[in-house]
């Protein structure tokens, strides 16, 4: 328990700077979306001079852009790119750190198992973006409410921001499972931003190619606006890889982490 309050504390400050930069960059964008609905057409016929395969890597659908959901499904886009960042910083960080700030040794001296250690630091990782979630999701449903100029499925909004936990969650399990098994992490940031902007690209070459079986490869197509709008309801398939990505990462990481050799300082 120890661990988990440590954990928690230390990434306080960091927790609070993304969820405000995640909120503040969503209302700024969002207070653009009356000015855009009052001249819906002139925007669409700029838009529809675009390829479509920009549109498509860019998440653009002309057809709903004047729509306050269809609006904000692309601005959901970018905010996905980031919450994923951050999720990817802290399952990366938070294991890899004892290793980087040569503190392993001590922390395994301490009366408690390896699983405990590990299970503390997921717990503490796990709370620190449910809480960024939890605060996006109302104050987005504020926002969207304030500037809404047309009527829209709230149960369609609230599947599309509860997306970015989601996605979230997949991030933490993959930034967790490579701070396990990578040896050493001297820059977090890189692998971090690396390994989100790589998916992010993939999942924009299968928007392009048209190839669904692509969008397997990238988290971030999982959760496709689109349907939801359409559907209100995610694709199970889609849920089903994420959860099994999710458990395979968290098993893999468990069993190696009370195996591997922890070297001293």
């Amino acid at each position: 328990m120890n661990v988990f309050f440590h954990e928690v504390r230390a990434y306080r400050k960091t927790t609070i700077i993304w969820t405000l930069s995640l909120v503040g960059m969503m209302a700024l964008f969002m207070s653009m979306f009356p000015t855009i609905a009052r001249d819906i057409e002139e925007y669409q016929k700029v838009l529809d001079g675009f390829p479509d395969a920009m549109k498509q890597a860019l998440g653009l659908q002309v057809e709903t852009f004047g729509s306050v959901l269809g609006f904000y499904s692309y601005v959901f886009v970018y905010i996905s790119l980031c919450g994923a960042i951050q999720a990817m910083n802290v399952g990366t960080a938070i294991v890899s750190k004892e290793v980087r700030e040569k503190t392993a040794d001590f922390l395994l001296t301490k009366p408690i198992t390896r699983k405990a250690i590990l299970t503390a630091k997921m717990v503490a990782a796990f709370t620190s973006i449910l809480f960024t979630s939890l605060v996006y999701i109302v104050v987005s449903w504020l926002v969207v409410s304030v500037v809404a100029t047309d009527a829209y499925s709230i149960k369609a909004f609230f599947l599309i921001s509860l997306s970015l936990f989601l996605l979230q969650v997949i991030f933490l399990g993959i930034g967790i499972f490579l701070s396990v098994f990578l040896p050493k992490i001297k820059s977090v940031l890189s692998v971090s931003l690396g390994t989100v902007f790589a998916f992010f690209i993939i999942g924009m070459l299968s928007s392009t190619e048209g190839d669904g079986f692509k969008r397997y490869l990238s988290p971030f197509k999982y959760f496709d606006s689109s349907y939801i709008m359409e559907h209100t309801s995610y694709e199970g398939a889609f849920l089903l890889v994420g959860l099994g990505i999710v458990l395979i990462a968290t098993i893999a990481s468990f069993i190696h982490y009370t195996k591997k050799d922890i070297h001293s300082v």
